[in-house]
């Protein structure tokens, strides 16, 4: 798999000389804050001594993007909490408006949650179902992305996230894979919007089972608490579909997304099966929805917009058969989300989460409970 990654990095590197030009540099600065402050409390004893309200900043980035012909570079470093941590560190060639190859280390396209980062989640955090399965961390690898009035689609080869912080004589093999995620979109007009897509995702495992380790924390940032997970020590491979689709209608937008996750594993060992779905019944009072072509998904509502979020997520991490108790896992949640101007978005939310059964995080069953506010600023 590393091969084709450097072939590929080769080829950029030849499309840079052959299409040499003078063109002018043009450098931005951008970066983003978070405020939070949250209210929270849990039924299990143990889970409640983690509760604690209080506030939090929880995402500091710097950064700054290159553009120089059809060439453009981002590089973004976190500062949160006291430790730096580098975030979006790639360079991108554009073939033309609706093509584009990008190679480095940034989130690759796989599900709905692909359209947003994650300071742009409506329901304030991402949903358990995408984070439980790993499908929405950076990764080093190459990623080419089509798009046009009628569809979106990309396809990337990626090695696992740690070959981008340790050495390959630290870590022995690191993983490789391949996802795609594909889009049909026929209807892209403001106030009348339809989507469709599904994803695909194959993963081999890392020597020391690094990326086979999946979990979801409760919604909230000002504490960090585990909610349900698994972690297969014995896997060789995983495989994950995803299904998702999209609609809006006036101020009225619904989204809605199910992953299917298997993993293969050593031996004799049956398979590892998991799955989780949820959906988002969105409101958006002055304003319509717009779509954005390149992420496939409903854009960020206009300055001086209200929005509210109704939304459901379950997330099942039991298998029985396999000998696995990960867990499972209700949400309900609403939020409130005032786009204050270009740079700035406070949100309200409100979850209710009702997690058990799991092995991983030691409780059989706990209701969570948390109301947090954000006030966010992007560049």
């Amino acid at each position: 798999m590393k091969k084709y990654i450097m072939a590929a990095a080769l080829v950029m590197g030849f499309a840079a000389a052959a299409n040499a030009q003078e063109n002018k540099l043009v450098v931005k600065p951008s970066g983003r804050i978070l405020m939070d402050a949250a209210f929270l409390n849990s039924s299990n004893k143990a889970v409640d001594e983690q509760c604690v309200d209080g506030v939090n900043v929880p995402d500091i980035r710097i950064g700054m993007k290159v553009s120089y012909g059809k060439w453009e570079g981002k590089a973004d470093i976190g500062y949160a909490r006291g430790s730096v941590s580098p975030k979006d560190i790639f360079i991108q060639y554009n073939f033309n408006k609706q093509n584009f190859l990008r190679g480095g280390y940034f989130v690759h396209q796989f599900g709905y949650q692909s359209a947003t980062s994650s300071s742009f989640k409506v329901s304030m955090e991402e949903p358990e179902t995408h984070s439980a399965f790993g499908v929405g961390g950076r990764l080093v690898g190459l990623m080419y992305e089509h798009s046009d009035d009628k569809f979106m689609g990309t396809g990337s080869i990626y090695t696992d996230a740690q070959s981008f912080k340790k050495q390959t004589n630290l870590t022995g093999y690191q993983g490789s894979g391949f996802l795609t995620r594909l889009v049909y979109h026929p209807l892209i007009e403001k106030g009348n919007l339809f989507h469709v897509g599904i994803g695909l995702n194959y993963e081999l495992a890392a020597e020391n089972r690094s990326n086979m380790e999946f979990k979801a924390p409760y919604p909230v940032r000002v504490a960090g608490i585990n909610a349900i997970g698994a972690k297969i020590t014995d896997a060789k491979n995983d495989f994950k579909f995803s299904g998702e689709l999209m609609a809006a209608k006036g101020h009225v937008g619904i989204e809605g997304q199910y992953i299917f996750m298997n993993v293969d594993r050593k031996g004799d060992a049956k398979s590892y099966n998991a799955w989780g779905a949820y959906g988002n019944l969105r409101f958006l009072l002055n304003n319509e929805y717009e779509y954005v072509k390149n992420d496939a998904g409903i854009a960020t509502p206009a300055p001086k917009s209200w929005e509210f979020v109704a939304a459901y997520n379950y997330t099942d991490m039991n298998d029985a058969k396999a000998g696995f108790h990960g867990g499972k896992l209700s949400d309900w949640a609403l939020t409130m989300n005032y786009y204050i101007n270009k740079y700035m978005i406070w949100r309200v939310s409100g979850h209710i989460v009702r997690a058990g059964e799991s092995d991983y995080s030691g409780f059989n069953k706990n209701t969570f409970r948390v109301i947090e506010t954000r006030l966010q600023f992007k560049f």
